[in-house]
């Protein structure tokens, strides 16, 4: 039976719903075993069909994440702070208000099933989000994250990432500081590195608020991880 022009304009809105990654910003500060909880959650009904693939931007209270390469003695002095236990790749880093979590949950089935090229993918994002924010941002082959030059510390980290990937569906993702309390990272050898700086944009002196860098890397998203492969 033939389909009717709405009919057939009904259905592939559904398809394009159904093809649309989902974006949300979480109000507030979000407790991280919640967020766990969710990803968890959010990622299982993505693999099994039931959800759409998922964007979610938020800020943590301050603690700190042991990824599964974490060192016990790369954990300094957590001040009080929470340690939470993760299994995302990675070692430890610290979270906090003013930093932008953005935790992203994709088919990699519809992506190439290449674990390696998301996470290039992911470094690749953070750099053109930023640059659009007149920073220029950069991968360091020797250490992980995405780094930049700062007056004050020379080359040091601004974006810290890590993800997990089970049943070709990603969880985690990337950490990038706006305006965090960097006196934190003295807690911890942030992603192992000893030496590293780190900074945010406001140490570096740009005016960008969380709204900003959310359109910014929504902008650069849709530029680098669309159009989907066909399943």
């Amino acid at each position: 039976m033939a389909l009717t022009r709405r009919e057939l304009a009904d259905d592939l809105d559904r398809l394009r719903s159904a093809q649309a990654v989902r974006w949300e910003v979480a109000p507030g500060l979000v407790d991280y075993e919640a967020a766990r909880r969710r990803m968890g959650e959010e990622a299982a009904a993505i693999a099994a069909g039931r959800a759409a693939e998922l964007v979610w931007l938020l800020e943590h209270p301050p603690l700190y994440t042991a990824g599964r390469s974490a060192r016990p003695e790369e954990l300094l002095n957590p001040h009080g702070l929470p340690v939470h236990e993760t299994g995302r790749g990675g070692r430890y880093t610290y979270h906090g208000p003013g930093q932008r979590v953005a935790y992203v949950m994709l088919d990699l089935r519809r992506r190439g099933r290449d674990v390696r090229a998301f996470v290039t993918g992911l470094e690749q994002w953070v750099i053109e989000a930023l640059a659009g924010l007149g920073v220029a941002a950069r991968r360091d082959e020797a250490n992980v994250g995405i780094w930049v030059d700062d007056a004050a510390r020379g080359a040091a980290k601004i974006a810290a990432i890590g993800v997990r990937v089970s049943k070709w569906v990603s969880r985690h993702g990337v950490a990038i500081n706006v305006s965090p309390e960097l006196a934190q990272y003295a807690g911890i050898v942030p992603c192992g590195i000893a030496d590293g700086a780190v900074t945010s944009l406001a140490a570096l002196g740009v005016a960008a608020d969380m709204a900003a860098l959310d359109a910014a890397l929504r902008a650069s998203f849709e530029r680098l991880f669309s159009p989907l492969m066909e399943t």
